[in-house]
């Protein structure tokens, strides 16, 4: 009979290689080469240090949206919001990375601590009306994405330039951008944003599974009721939760503003960050160590796609189905389990 440590990490794996057969059945339907769109896929992601490079600087941020949504998921909680506050997080990276001028071992931390602080902030009155009031975290997470992208787009234009839609550069001090990094990996925008990831993820995992707060967040998340009536402190945690989820989402941000660009642009639509570490908190199973297998398997997907259409001939967007129908195949897990408890019955019989 199959553990359910080993069904939840045997399911994942299920669901990505029925999201990748389902993605090439469709790629047949319409005519296209799967084999070839594949391989294309695998080499827009490894066929050089430069695609290589720019894999690991689109994973960086999928880490960190994975970790937070899965963070709030692990409290009870579902962080919709998780993009804007990777706006805001990205803003204030910026913001003192460009107005503040110190040494590096001053200034970089305080832009990350700002970003950090920045998303947490964001989370802060999702997790208030939650615990105060009883208000659903999903509807007020989305109203804040808007109210983050808008507000970031009024500060841009009207206080951090002068109608412009794009900030100043930040300092060198403040960047996270590696000239040694650039050389090595064919000048892309690798960064060592990644180790932050990495890290953030050790953060999580101990957090969560080894200290009194991460007992009594997962007990909240588990039953309300019942960690009431243990003596916990309900509201308070919904609140901490939800300003943990939204400091990991800051981070992302942090990861644009101080290693891919540089600068933050007003945009007219969102960066889609925090969207896509829902799907990597899902495939991850809401867990430190599958958010960052996730994020790696949909960074080579989505840097992967770019290179499809130049050489098989394969319309990206297709990859955006491959994403979507592993995603579907993950909702749908307790059929996939159905089906390999029904299996491995049968086995012992």
């Amino acid at each position: 009979m199959l553990s359910t440590r080993m069904i939840n990490l045997i399911v994942p794996i299920i669901s990505v290689v029925l999201g990748l057969l389902a993605g090439a059945i469709i790629m047949l339907i319409f005519g296209y080469n799967p084999i070839a769109g594949y391989i294309a896929l695998w080499n827009g992601a490894f066929g050089n240090v430069y695609f290589f490079g720019e894999t690991i600087r689109q994973i960086t941020p999928y880490i960190l949206t994975g970790l937070a949504v899965a963070f709030a998921f692990r409290s009870g909680l579902f962080n919709i919001g998780a993009e804007g506050q990777v706006i805001v997080g990205w803003l204030a990276s910026v913001w003192v990375g460009a107005s503040i001028q110190a040494p590096t071992i001053i200034h970089l931390p305080l832009t990350i601590i700002a970003a950090a602080l920045a998303g947490a902030l964001w989370g802060f009155l999702p997790g208030l009306l939650k615990a105060k009031r009883g208000v659903h975290e999903v509807i007020i997470t989305i109203m804040m994405n808007y109210i983050a992208l808008h507000v970031a787009n009024y500060l841009i234009r009207n206080v951090l330039t002068d109608k412009s839609d794009s900030t100043a550069p930040i300092e060198n001090t403040a960047s996270l951008a590696s000239e040694w990094l650039m050389e090595i990996t064919g000048y892309s925008r690798m960064h060592y944003g990644i180790l932050i990831a990495l890290f953030a993820a050790v953060i999580m995992w101990f957090l969560l599974e080894k200290t009194t707060i991460g007992y009594e967040l997962r007990a909240v998340g588990y039953n309300q009721h019942a960690s009431n009536y243990a003596g916990m402190n309900v509201g308070k945690n919904i609140i901490l939760a939800m300003m943990i989820s939204g400091g990991f989402a800051g981070l992302a941000g942090a990861m644009e503003g101080l290693g891919t660009f540089g600068y933050m642009s007003a945009n007219s639509s969102f960066t889609n960050l925090g969207f896509d570490g829902i799907a990597v908190a899902l495939l991850g199973g809401n867990t430190a160590l599958g958010s960052v297998i996730a994020a790696f398997l949909f960074g080579i997907l989505k840097i992967g796609a770019l290179n499809m259409p130049t050489s098989a001939g394969v319309p990206s967007e297709l990859v955006e189905i491959d994403i979507a129908l592993i995603i579907y195949f993950v909702a749908s897990s307790y059929i996939i389990r159905w089906t390999l408890l029904r299996f491995f019955k049968k086995e012992e019989k």
